[in-house]
């Protein structure tokens, strides 16, 4: 009983800061929108160092997972939730990176916009949001209902990006002297893209928690 107690608190503790990594992973892409939109180059260059606490923290939880598997050695389902929570990790902390990736292009964008920035950039971020919380949520309490929802998603964003694509390449038709700036508007595209690609991921292992069955939909 004594162990069995010390595994629920100790993964109970796992859980707790696979949300909070959550939360800063959510901030991110939310500040990355927002240093794009208003040419923010100071808040896009704060977005390399919360990056590297998003490594620590997922380096921390990986100690932990590793301890619980040393210490405790769970079996069954217990070994599933755990080892899954490894796989999660490394995705919230990949998404963490396209948050950057955003930040750091605006941090070199140029002082005078000549390109405006196409409204389903804005679109993507937020689905972007939604889609990263409701994976976790999704992880945390095992849902397959939520896990559906934000695969079902995906193709809504891969649409969007698509879209954003064919319309920069119809503006670099018409005027391709603004094409570094809409290169760079494309490759913000494709983060936000990648972002839902990732909470997909984590989507998929929220699934196997419950059915035991890992697919992937991507």
């Amino acid at each position: 009983m004594v162990l069995r107690k010390n595994f629920d608190e100790e993964l109970n503790k796992l859980h707790e800061d696979l949300a909070k990594m959550c939360k800063i992973v959510e901030s991110m892409i939310d500040d990355s929108i927002t240093s794009l939109s208003d040419i923010d180059r100071e808040l896009g260059s704060t977005l390399s160092d919360i990056d590297k606490s998003v490594d620590e923290m997922e380096l921390n939880i990986e100690k932990q997972c590793m301890r619980l598997l040393i210490r405790q050695q769970p079996v069954a389902k217990d070994l599933v939730k755990v080892t899954s929570a490894l796989k999660v990790i490394t995705d919230l902390e990949r998404i963490g990176d396209q948050a950057e990736n955003i930040g750091e292009i605006v941090v070199q964008y140029p002082e005078k916009r000549s390109v405006t920035e196409p409204k389903r950039i804005k679109k993507m971020s937020e689905i972007a949001v939604a889609m990263v919380h409701q994976s976790v949520e999704a992880f945390l309490n095992a849902s397959v209902g939520g896990a559906d929802m934000v695969i079902s998603t995906d193709d809504i964003m891969d649409r969007l990006f698509t879209e954003v694509k064919d319309d920069l390449i119809k503006m670099l038709v018409e005027d391709s002297s603004s094409a570094d700036e809409a290169v760079s508007l494309l490759m913000v595209a494709k983060y936000f893209e990648k972002i839902g690609d990732y909470a997909v991921n984590v989507a998929e292992w929220a699934r196997y928690l419950v059915t035991g069955e890992h697919r992937e939909f991507q």
